[in-house]
């Protein structure tokens, strides 16, 4: 099964420009897949996330996102050039 962090969620939903036809087929994209989310019971993603963002000095959320993809050794599609570069990450381009 895939999985995206809520965070990506949130940031896919929010975008300025989006049509009602694309938020139906991402919500229904979501349905099928697990959303990892924060929660304190899971202290090594917060760990990892402090981590990432001291050591590659990321914004909060790419270091959400990133984490997410290291605590669940899932492999990060993205087309964010930072993202790439991250040792810790295992990721994949979009294009």
């Amino acid at each position: 099964m895939g999985r995206i962090s809520i965070l990506s969620q949130v940031e896919f939903l929010a975008f300025p420009k989006i049509t009602r036809p694309d938020r139906d087929a991402f919500r229904r994209f979501s349905d099928r897949v697990d959303v990892v989310g924060l929660d304190r019971d899971h202290p090594a993603l917060i760990d990892t996330i402090v981590d990432l963002r001291r050591q590659y000095r990321l914004k909060l959320p790419d270091a959400i996102v990133a984490a997410t993809a290291v605590e669940r050794n899932a492999i990060l599609v993205t087309d964010d050039t930072q993202l790439r570069k991250l040792a810790a990450v295992r990721s994949s381009a979009t294009s």
